[in-house]
């Protein structure tokens, strides 16, 4: 149904939606990437790949770490390079396949992004603490059915 100006109100409704879901997730962001940056030394991009490895204790190939953070395998290489050259990560030859390597985490490694995985949920906790359990549990709720329909469409897409 279409407003006497010839607008779906819907459609405008939805724009609406889109907007306040990317300005609510980018002003999360700027804040954890300042917070990362002042008490972690460290950035968001970084703190992704080593949270990537992290689940994975056995490792992951390149190609896996940009799939899964669906970055190019360039912005990984240079992040997995320095996190290296840190001893904060390992590139460990894939048995069978002399081009491959396996990341991993170090023990260092695992011990910092321990550290950082802490003090990230305490910002995240901080940062959306005046949301109660119900503004939490409703969102949720009518976030996930969005999240998997837009995973099919995701998929379907490939």
């Amino acid at each position: 149904m279409r407003d006497a100006s010839g607008h779906d109100p819907l459609t405008q409704e939805r724009l609406r939606l889109w907007l306040k879901l990317m300005k609510s997730s980018s002003l999360i962001e700027d804040e954890l990437r300042r917070r990362l940056r002042r008490e972690c030394g460290s950035t968001l991009p970084r703190f992704d790949v080593m949270a990537a490895l992290a689940q994975a204790p056995g490792g992951m190939r390149m190609g896996e770490i940009s799939k899964r953070l669906r970055v190019s395998n360039g912005n990984i290489t240079g992040i997995v390079d320095k996190l290296e050259t840190e001893g904060l990560a390992a590139r460990v030859p894939v048995p069978g396949d002399r081009r491959a390597n396996l990341v991993t985490l170090t023990d260092e490694g695992r011990t910092a992004f321990s550290d950082h995985a802490s003090a990230h949920e305490a910002w995240i906790s901080e940062i959306l603490g005046q949301l109660n359990a119900d503004d939490i549990d409703g969102m949720i709720r009518r976030l996930d059915p969005l999240i998997s329909m837009l995973e099919t469409q995701n998929k379907t897409a490939d």
